[in-house]
């Protein structure tokens, strides 16, 4: 990726300096100019990490400011349910969900934007949302990890969230790993973006003269992201030209048997020989959701992770006064690589181009001392998965 960053650049300027050799004067052009100076530094970095040596890193710098924490949250989850049944009599079944919790282990070093509480203590619970936007406060190297084991509703969850981050004044380089267990999505993903940072903000007339003395800068570069093959659907193999699935065939495969008593009755066993259904209704009900629950994960998991390669196009702007605030970001893949793989995305997509973007919003105004609105919410999409946050809501200060 690096030395096809490198040809196209060096096209680029090869381009605009073949011109040199004609006594015209013409006007530098910005963009043009920032190219250069990105191709330069791009060209420069030294990738071989054979040659790094531990001694020369300035572990005091990296580590400086950072936050190591971890903490357990707790409370109270469903309450009891009783369900009765008159099968034999009146029976009494009380069903408990056992207490929500999480425990959450982390460490990071991101500069807290102006509009962010400071903290005594970090709980791991906190919406940072602004961890999710592409370029942070500071110019410079910022890192957060992040993992997390929760229990809620009676369902446990592993979340990870890593990433690690360098930001230029021309480029910016990222690599993240997010495993959401409440989401379902699980995926690794590293960029290297051109960054244009538009200095005057006074010709855009789209925003409002009060937003006009913030920082707005887009982004353009590459992205790879490797993960499960999202949009695999194992049970496709199994369903009929009518819509209708070999349930039963499907669950005999995995293991289940029946025994039929020559007198209409049924009964049904697992791999491990109980019985679980004594009838065709539980079976269908509630033991078949079961075995196609089962048998979706396993597959899933048996196939291998795919590198999905996509251009990716973004935005940041930034704008904090003690009165208002706004933090907007956005990213958009609208091409991706078909490599023709057997699992590739474009195949469970027409074999078309797909669009995926993720984006945020902050936004905070004090109308006087005493009342003041806030919203707060990120979105995602990526692949056939979707998660979001959002939060927002009025403050009014009695004196």
């Amino acid at each position: 990726m690096k030395n096809f960053l490198l040809l196209v650049l060096t096209l680029l300027t090869l381009k605009a300096t073949s011109q040199d050799t004609l006594l015209v004067e013409k006007p530098v052009d910005p963009i043009l100019s920032k190219l250069t100076i990105f191709h330069d530094k791009i060209s420069n970095l030294n990738l071989d990490i054979s040659t790094l040596k531990l001694d020369d890193i300035n572990w005091k710098k990296i580590t400086k400011f950072a936050t190591i924490y971890g903490a357990v949250n707790g409370g109270n989850s469903l309450s009891d349910v009783d369900v009765y049944s008159v099968t034999n009599g009146l029976q009494t079944q009380t069903v408990e969900t056992p207490y929500d919790y999480s425990v959450i282990l982390g460490v990071r070093k991101i500069s807290r934007m102006g509009y962010e509480p400071k903290e005594a203590f970090k709980t791991g619970q906190e919406n940072s949302f602004s961890d999710a936007a592409t370029v942070g406060k500071v110019s410079g190297f910022e890192y957060l990890f992040e993992v997390s084991y929760v229990r809620q509703e009676g369902e446990n969850y592993s979340n990870q969230h890593h990433f690690l981050r360098y930001i230029d004044d021309t480029y910016i380089l990222k690599g993240e790993y997010l495993e959401d267990g409440f989401a379902d999505i699980k995926y690794f993903e590293t960029s290297q973006r051109y960054r244009h940072q538009v200095k005057d903000l006074s010709k855009l007339d789209f925003l409002p003269e009060a937003l006009r003395g913030g920082k707005f800068s887009f982004n353009i570069g590459a992205a790879q992201r490797l993960s499960e093959p999202y949009g695999y659907n194992p049970l496709e193999e199994w369903q009929l030209s009518n819509g209708n699935l070999h349930y039963t065939f499907l669950a005999i495969q995995e293991g289940y048997t029946m025994n039929f008593d020559g007198q209409g009755g049924v009964e049904y066993f697992d791999p491990s020989g109980n019985s679980v259904a004594t009838s065709t209704e539980i079976w269908e009900g509630v033991v078949i959701p079961t075995v196609l629950s089962d048998y979706t994960e396993k597959k899933r998991n048996e196939l291998k992770n795919t590198i999905q390669h996509s251009l990716i196009i973004g935005f940041d702007y930034y704008y904090y006064s003690k009165k208002l605030w706004l933090h907007s970001w956005g990213n958009l893949m609208p091409w991706h690589y078909d490599a023709g793989d057997e699992f590739s995305y474009h195949k469970y997509n027409n074999d078309e181009q797909w669009y995926d973007y993720s984006g945020g919003l902050i936004f905070g105004y004090k109308y006087s001392k005493n009342l003041g609105v806030f919203v707060e919410g990120k979105y995602n999409k990526y692949w056939n998965r979707e998660w979001h946050d959002f939060s927002l809501g009025v403050n009014y200060i009695i004196f």
